[in-house]
């Protein structure tokens, strides 16, 4: 799709949240690193045209062309995640919503859509999460949850994420960590 090294020379301006390689050290900013590149332009192009709303994003992508998003994604895609410190025990709440849903609260089980390992579904642009910031997933379930994130495939994350209790989203943020 796009070209790495011509990625590499326009991330500039990403260094600051998302770091040098990809793997933000700040919480709330999404590693982006060895995420689908597929997924990675994906969100570049809807930041840009307003279908995920972001200011910050939606400034920092406003002057780039189709080509420096494409690019811009290879890069990232090609670089190799962080990985987060493993939890000494599984959260087993997380484990369960991961793994089986919920088929009386209508919750479909994560993995199916984000791998049994965390890995995403790259031809599907379902992302990685596995070694994902925590604080990044638990504002983006909610944000999902709300609405205020909106650029989802049919709704998919949207009609999941609705019957998510606070506790469901703090369980499966925990859990994450254990990928």
């Amino acid at each position: 799709m796009g070209d790495a090294e011509l990625g590499k020379a326009k991330s500039a301006t990403c260094v600051a949240c998302h770091g040098a390689d990809g793997n933000a050290v700040i919480a709330m900013y999404p590693k982006i690193a060895g995420q689908h590149e597929g997924y990675l332009y994906k969100q570049l192009v809807e930041f840009k045209s307003g279908a995920r709303n972001n200011g910050v994003m939606a400034g920092m992508v406003a002057a780039l062309s189709d080509e420096d998003m494409k690019n811009l994604a290879a890069y990232y895609a090609s670089q190799t995640v962080s990985k987060v410190a493993k939890p000494d025990t599984v959260n087993q709440a997380g484990y369960k919503l991961w793994f089986g849903g919920d088929a009386e609260r209508g919750i479909t089980a994560c993995a199916a859509c984000h791998s049994p390992s965390g890995e995403g579904m790259q031809h599907a642009k379902f992302p990685v999460l596995a070694n994902q910031n925590s604080d990044y997933i638990k504002s983006q379930l909610e944000q999902f949850r709300s609405g205020t994130r909106a650029n989802d495939t049919n709704g998919m994350m949207q009609d999941i994420a609705i019957k998510l209790t606070d506790e469901d989203i703090a369980n499966l943020t925990e859990y994450i960590k254990s990928l």
